[in-house]
């Protein structure tokens, strides 16, 4: 009986752990490690980044990552797909085989390219989240198609030991491996569907293993500090079993894996990826031993015409300043030093807001029974077209030490481009991917 596939998650996001994905990899007897590091705000700031410096714009943890993970993986036997290429996977490519050069550890790496369709845009393509075209919005910087499987079958054809893409479907860094270890036709939704399910249970790492469900009290998770990431066991019909590496700390529970399921899906009978439009509504999951999940279920209604493009644009900058109260009447303080300021800006931001941190910065209004906290942080924040503007918000904050209220302390002040992020969609047949591969071996440098 052939083993079934086995796929671990090592990151969810950019700025994830490490350790987990190590711990993952030594002792998880892995066949692929994914790893999900990009959103769609990382991406145009990765493109900012290689715009200032042409051999940058890739994940900024990448050598962490790659100089702890190429050992352990070459040892292991297991391969690696992650997406930590953004906005430069050649070069990040070009990173890794150097990382690899110096630790004298042979690699191939399978360099996906062609999400970039920048140059495709049109200005009068409709937005997705609201009525209006691109052109209404600033200065594109960059437009990032989520690439699936079709793009990423060829690398996996190359052997490679590692798989560096830009933007991808993050369902898809784990499908792609699925598809390949068993065949599976493009054309079989329902496999594709399954498979889906599994990659997008895994795509957030810890969150699986109760990082996100964790709610002291209603919702115990133990030994959180040394949180497992999940794998998957997945069989050739797309059914999988979840887990994680015994005696790492979290928890595979039906709770948790319900919660992780429902996880962004806006609509459970059509989960739309650039493979599949997949059917979650009859998912079952099953707790066959301690943190074991079984997942079956998932049905596919064919794939879309088009590719979901996010694309990122200069927004201007917003201006940022902090100050904090404490003690008795602090709230009554900090209202006055927002009311000061809106008075002195008043009609030079269009777009300001006003929060008082612990009472209402996160709902908008205070929902505390008893609206006398010993302490308060006041934040303002302003959106402007240059810097400059920008940058009399946090004047203005910083100038309440001495100009009133009374008591105020650890006044801070930011000034930060801004990046905002819109969705469009493009048509499939114009997105044209390639596969480039690097590699070193120790006999590239015999004489």
């Amino acid at each position: 009986m052939t083993r079934a596939l086995r796929i671990g998650s090592g990151a969810g996001f950019q700025g994830d752990r490490l350790d987990a994905a190590l711990t993952l990899v030594a002792r998880g007897e892995l066949d692929w490690l994914g790893m999900e590091c990009l959103g769609e705000r990382t991406v145009a700031l990765a493109q900012l980044r290689r715009r200032k410096d042409p051999s940058g714009g890739y994940d900024p943890m990448l050598e962490r990552r790659m100089a702890r993970l190429l050992p352990l993986a070459r040892k292991a036997g297991t391969k690696l797909i992650t997406n930590m290429g953004a906005a430069n996977p050649l070069a990040a490519a070009d990173a890794i085989v150097a990382i690899a050069r110096e630790q004298r550890i042979p690699v191939k790496v399978a360099v996906v390219t062609g999400d970039d369709v920048l140059a495709q845009l049109r200005s009068d393509a409709p937005v997705i989240e609201a009525r209006g075209k691109l052109g209404d919005y600033g200065a594109p910087i960059s437009a990032n198609a989520y690439l699936g499987v079709s793009a990423l079958l060829p690398a996996l054809e190359s052997g490679a030991d590692v798989i560096i893409t830009g933007r991808v479907a993050d369902p898809s860094l784990f499908l792609a491996p699925i598809v390949h270890r068993y065949g599976w036709s493009l054309d079989d939704f329902d496999r594709l569907a399954r498979g889906t399910c599994v990659g997008h249970l895994l795509e957030c790492a810890g969150q699986l293993t109760g990082g996100y469900f964790a709610d002291p009290g209603p919702k115990d998770v133990p030994d959180m500090a040394w949180l497992g990431f999940p794998f998957a066991d997945v069989a050739d019909d797309g059914s999988a079993t979840i887990g994680k590496v015994e005696g790492t700390g979290g928890a595979i529970s039906l709770a948790n894996t319900k919660e992780q399921l429902l996880y962004e899906v806006t609509d459970p009978h059509g989960y739309v990826t650039p493979d599949v439009i997949a059917d979650f509504s009859r998912v079952t999951l099953n707790e066959v031993v301690p943190q074991r999940i079984v997942v079956v279920g998932a049905t596919g209604k064919g794939r879309p015409a088009q590719l979901k493009v996010s694309v990122g644009y200069h927004a201007g900058f917003v201006g940022e300043g902090e100050i904090g109260y404490a003690g008795p009447n602090a709230m009554s303080r900090a209202q006055l030093a927002g009311e000061i300021v809106r008075e002195r800006l008043e009609g030079q931001f269009a777009d300001m807001r006003i929060d008082l941190i612990g009472s209402t910065s996160l709902h908008g209004r205070a929902f505390d029974k008893d609206e006398h906290p010993y302490e308060v942080r006041l934040r303002v924040a302003a959106r402007a077209p240059t810097a400059e503007l920008a940058a009399i918000v946090g004047e203005e904050v910083e100038a309440l030490y001495t100009n009133g209220p009374a008591g105020g302390g650890g006044a801070r002040k930011y000034v930060n481009e801004q990046i905002g992020i819109v969705s469009t969609l493009i048509d499939r047949e114009r997105v044209r991917t390639e596969v480039t591969l690097r590699e070193w071996t120790p006999h590239a440098e015999t004489v």
